[in-house]
């Protein structure tokens, strides 16, 4: 018999809300997080607007010994997942030390960390550059870290497949608990606000350049034109839920169903293959396409990717055949954290039965899709989808439903 896989506990650092519970109350009535940057001067730079989490001080909640050995992205991660591990009732050191294992997702490490060093060697020399360095930047340290910090020997590891990435991490945490192991920490927190991070990202030739923060990315909108990135994500714990429901935890919902694909090679003529990932987690979750109640969109903010998106939805739901909904128009797009997000997001519409609106646009109807609109929309949610795409063909699907 396949082990139910669940969802026990969320931490949240996203653009609009710092914390599940400030996240839920701006995410559900549309509050914008995203604004001219402020990590550095963007001023000299093409683009210049991003979604930055607000009021996160490292210094009032992570111990001081940590501060000089870890980038923003790791603390925000930190305390994410002390957050989840709190809200799933969990104190790991009253575990077993091999029970709970960590598996994070991650588009690019320490980039603001790794940047401040390499300052330092061009300008002091060697001998100034931290020791940290050596971990600070690196894509894994998300979950090295929160493993270390508490005291998690269980199977670890990081998934690398940009937005896509996310899921990818919390599909791979469900095949380790089927595997055994008790319980995972995933998800994915990522943050690239940097100087060195920003040319990374302006060398994809997909952020957009308008600075005005309602109208800078326009999902299924005629007149998108690239996406705002930002910071932040979410930290998910998960066990069997038989284990959940020994020990009386609240469970948001199942794991259900996962499907990755990856796209043919550019002028191959072949089909884009996110609708093949589609398909593939509505079958690994024994769930017919109208049994979903909802689909969280990649929402990729170009048109062209926009277009491949919409037709995968439409192939497998009909012509606005499904609600479809991108919270992350208010935040940006999160790389390896977005996912997470939307999947705590989903989990959130679950208990609440409301679908969180896409924000800012006037959606093209050539796209035939329902998208959910400006305001929540209020609605029995027992099975969504969530979609996930990375950079260079890969494609992720995952479907989240209700436990009784």
């Amino acid at each position: 018999m396949t082990t139910t896989v669940v969802v026990t506990g969320l931490g949240i650092a996203a653009p609009n809300g710092l914390g599940t519970q400030d996240y839920w109350a701006a995410t559900r009535t549309g509050k914008n997080g995203i604004g001219r940057v402020t990590r550095f001067d963007p001023s000299s730079y093409p683009s210049t607007l991003a979604g930055e989490v607000p009021g996160f001080v490292a210094a009032d909640v992570l111990p001081s010994r940590l501060l000089p050995q870890t980038d923003h992205m790791t603390r925000m991660a930190l305390v994410a997942a002390e957050w989840a591990l709190a809200d799933a009732g969990i104190d790991p050191k009253e575990l077993p030390e091999y029970d709970m294992g960590v598996v994070t997702a991650s588009s690019s490490g320490g980039f603001e960390f790794g940047q401040g060093e390499l300052e330092k060697l061009w300008s002091q020399g060697s001998q100034y550059v931290s020791a940290y360095q050596s971990f600070a930047w690196f894509y894994a340290v998300n979950s090295g870290q929160i493993s270390i910090r508490n005291g998690l020997k269980g199977p670890s590891g990081v998934i690398v497949s940009d937005e896509a990435g996310g899921l990818d991490a919390v599909a791979h945490g469900r095949r380790l608990i089927r595997k055994g192991t008790p319980m995972i920490v995933s998800g994915g927190v990522d943050a690239s606000i940097c100087p060195w991070g920003w040319v990374a990202q302006m060398a994809g030739d997909r952020l957009s350049t308008s600075d005005e923060p309602t109208r800078a990315y326009l999902p299924f909108d005629a007149d998108a034109a690239g996406y705002v990135p930002g910071e932040g994500g979410a930290i998910l714990i998960m066990e069997s839920a038989e284990s959940a429901c020994a020990r009386g935890a609240k469970i948001y919902g199942e794991i259900a169903g996962y499907g990755s694909t990856f796209d043919p090679r550019p002028g191959s003529d072949r089909e884009p293959a996110l609708r093949k990932a589609i398909e593939l987690a509505l079958a690994d979750a024994g769930t017919a396409p109208e049994d979903v109640d909802v689909v969280f969109a990649d929402a990729a903010g170009v048109p062209e990717l926009d277009r491949v998106e919409a037709d995968a939805i439409s192939a497998v739901f009909g012509v606005r055949g499904v609600p479809v909904t991108a919270p992350k128009t208010m935040t940006g797009r999160l790389y390896s954290g977005a996912a997470p997000l939307d999947v705590a997001t989903a989990l959130l519409a679950i208990e609440e039965g409301l679908i969180p609106p896409t924000v800012h646009i006037n959606p093209d109807e050539e796209y035939g899709l329902d998208l959910v609109l400006n305001q929540s929309r209020t609605a029995q949610v027992r099975t969504a989808l969530v979609l996930a795409r990375g950079y260079g063909g890969f494609n992720s699907a995952v479907v989240v439903r209700a436990v009784d």
